[in-house]
């Protein structure tokens, strides 16, 4: 049973750093907690005392990461704004997460090694993809209960506003055929997004 011991913030943010490191250059399986101990500048010892495994090192890196950038995402998803400035805010934010440098390589490290270390693909899902689609299904379930949106499934809603968003960037990001796309390129897809999202949802629909 993996067993995580409480760190203090310091070495914490330390070792999930080295972590980082190791991860995204080696991947999971080719990482080893000797590397990643020297990377971060702990002992061995120091290392499993806190993390007992590989796996347990992972799913708290990833799980910490995830943390740190769905509250950045979600951070202004009120219910007093305009439903069109709020799903502009979350879907932008939301796209930036996963081009930024720490979101492909983990996307990249769990692609690689879903199929050997299934239970990391779906630390993963559980901890990002899986979190994100339930704060977004319970902003647009309460939408709905306030009249503001007409929205039968939240939890299916979320996930296609969210796949909307990715349309044309993402996925050629990932696999490196395109750049890091400009600010202006993001702004029109979550923007086209929104408006074929809100044709589906709006309360006019009813």
């Amino acid at each position: 049973m993996d067993v995580e011991i409480a760190l203090g913030p310091e070495k914490r943010v330390q070792i999930l750093t080295g972590a980082a490191t190791v991860f995204a250059a080696d991947g999971y399986e080719g990482a080893s907690m000797a590397r990643i101990a020297a990377i971060a500048g702990v002992s061995k010892g120091t290392l499993y005392n806190h993390f007992d495994s590989k796996a347990a090192l992972f799913t708290a890196y990833v799980g910490e990461k995830c943390q740190q950038t769905l509250a950045r995402v979600f951070d202004g998803a009120n219910h007093d704004g305009d439903p069109a400035e709020v799903l502009r805010g979350i879907g932008k934010r939301m796209v930036q997460m996963m081009l930024s440098d720490v979101g492909l390589a983990i996307y990249r490290v769990v692609i690689a090694e879903a199929t050997k270390f299934p239970d990391l693909a779906r630390g993963f899902f559980e901890s990002g993809p899986a979190r994100a689609i339930g704060f977004m299904a319970d902003w647009l379930a309460e939408e709905t209960r306030r009249g503001r949106l007409n929205v039968p499934d939240p939890a299916f809603a979320a996930e296609q506003f969210f796949n909307l968003c990715q349309t044309r960037l993402v996925l050629r990001r990932k696999l490196e055929m395109l750049p890091d796309p400009p600010e202006r390129d993001i702004d029109e897809v979550v923007d086209a997004s929104i408006t074929m999202f809100l044709k589906s949802y709006s309360p006019a629909q009813v």
